[in-house]
């Protein structure tokens, strides 16, 4: 019997983002006046640029911008994501394969809708951002998670894959440059993942939101560039956010087969009609503007990732892998697990976390949000001053035991 005084089991099931959970905690103990520095947030610590935010400016004295507009996004923004795919992808697509989003969250969330059936199975290998699985479970899907670990930079193999697959697979989700462990696919790993995909007719949707964040030797490409075979059943989803600062805009967008596209607009026109017209004309002037703006910011991440990573591999008991695009490193921390700090000892880097919050108020946070409990990500996007006295006081609270 139908109980109507609950609210759905699809909305109790869902977890609530433990990032931004994090976020919110330091936050608020900051307000308390508490000296915490947060390494929770996955946004830079840069103003969105000046050129940007004037273009809004201009369109909110607009009248046109007060209406209502297109549902898969304003003709010239479909038209300019094309253009800027083909200049940073070398992927040639139409306008009408390009659906602009409320963010990138919403452009996977829309994925999973268009492409998945109740109880159709997707890889997800681990560690994985804390939304892909639960935007799987709200289109019915089931999530399979596939474990990697330093032995492969945390990258999937064909192998694992093949191991995972079963009748009912129908997506994978792939992820270079990876949030959270800063991972970076070569490009003979992507041609032999897009291969083993296409061969079996698995979709893949293929998450490019850090695409001009890499570092050292690692280089960005786009699956369908590197094997074309996989681009009728490849949805690409990006956005503003990472790489012109601008996270609070929220838009994004999905590209994909013109029959997904469509899909994704259909629903996107009941779910929440067109996104915001004025931050559609400031993302249309990111995506035709300069992207020296973008340069500047990763050059000051990777200074702050070289030093992140230095002052992490100091601690005893501590192991942590170079980064190579993204803005997090994410350290092995299980040689910190069952000693004591400061009289508290941590059983998993939950506890941990807490330990780090409660006794010298730094926020980080605990891989078992990405599906690999032992870790735990930071993000180098935070002021250079901020990331020194952080990892500074744990290194300090490791030593001092």
């Amino acid at each position: 019997m139908t109980d109507r005084t609950s609210i759905s089991q699809r909305a109790i099931a869902v977890a609530p983002s433990a990032t931004l959970a994090i976020t919110n905690k330091a936050a608020q103990l900051r307000a308390e006046g508490k000296p915490v520095i947060g390494f929770g947030a996955g946004e830079p610590d840069f103003p969105t640029p000046a050129a940007i935010v004037e273009a809004a400016v201009v369109a909110a004295r607009n009248p046109s911008s007060h209406r209502y507009s297109p549902a898969a996004g304003l003709p010239a923004l479909r038209d300019a994501v094309a253009t800027k795919t083909m200049r940073d992808s070398s992927y040639d697509v139409r306008p009408d394969q390009v659906v602009i989003t409320n963010g990138g969250k919403q452009a996977v969330y829309l994925a999973c809708q268009v492409l998945l059936d109740p109880g159709d199975e997707v890889l997800l290998p681990a560690p994985y951002w804390v939304t892909y699985p639960e935007a799987v479970a709200l289109a019915g899907g089931v999530t399979v998670p596939i474990m990697t670990d330093e032995s492969t930079n945390f990258t999937v193999t064909v192998e694992q894959l093949d191991a995972a697959v079963t009748d009912r697979t129908k997506m994978l989700i792939f992820v270079s440059p990876s949030n959270p462990t800063g991972a970076v696919y070569t490009k003979e790993q992507i041609a032999d993942v897009a291969g083993w995909a296409a061969a079996r007719g698995i979709w893949v949707m293929t998450d490019e939101i850090y695409e001009h964040l890499v570092y050292g030797d690692a280089v960005f490409h786009s699956m369908p560039t590197v094997a074309p075979e996989i681009a009728d059943r490849c949805v690409v989803v990006n956005g503003v956010a990472k790489t012109y600062a601008m996270t609070g805009w929220r838009v994004g967008w999905l590209i994909g087969p013109i029959e997904a596209a469509k899909g994704a607009t259909r629903i996107q026109s009941h779910l929440s009609s067109n996104v915001n017209n004025i931050a559609q004309a400031a993302a249309l002037e990111a995506v035709t503007g300069s992207l020296d703006a973008a340069h500047e910011m990763r050059l000051a991440f990777d200074r702050r990732r070289r030093t992140m990573v230095s002052m992490l591999q100091s601690i005893d008991g501590v192991t942590c892998q170079d980064p190579q695009g993204a803005f997090y490193a994410f350290p092995n921390l299980t040689g910190l697990l069952g000693r004591p700090l400061r009289g508290k000892v941590a059983d998993t880097t939950l506890d941990l976390a807490a330990i780090l919050l409660d006794e010298v108020n730094v926020a980080i946070v605990p891989g078992e949000a990405f599906g690999a409990p032992g870790y735990a990500r930071l993000s180098f996007a935070l002021a250079d001053d901020d990331l020194v006295e952080g990892l500074g006081r744990i290194v300090d609270l490791v030593a001092s035991r």
